[in-house]
């Protein structure tokens, strides 16, 4: 049994997939074409390449912070189901 047909069965496994011989054979020489690739990119002398966590600069786009007037306490109130003191009430989801 070839280590990439092992590496396969395990994986469905781990994955709890129930696979035909057609799909593990299928799957075992796509796995082995990713290995492959794998061991090139191995070859690849990246000493002076920094670390990244993503391929390219990720930059917040969300607004500046500043002050606004925010909604009224009654406005907010208006449509609750229930209130009590000025505040929701709610069911308990807790037990």
């Amino acid at each position: 049994m070839a280590s990439a047909e092992l590496d396969v069965k395990y994986t469905a496994h781990l994955a709890r997939l129930a696979l035909t011989p057609d799909e593990e054979k299928k799957l075992g020489a796509q796995l082995g074409n990713i290995l492959g690739y794998i061991e090139k990119l191995r070859e690849l002398d990246v000493s002076n390449v920094e670390p990244t966590a993503h391929a390219v600069p990720m930059v917040n786009v969300t607004r500046a912070d500043e002050i606004r007037p925010s909604l009224p306490h009654e406005d907010a109130l208006r449509n609750a189901p229930r209130q009590a003191g000025g505040l929701f009430i709610v069911p308990k989801v807790v037990e």
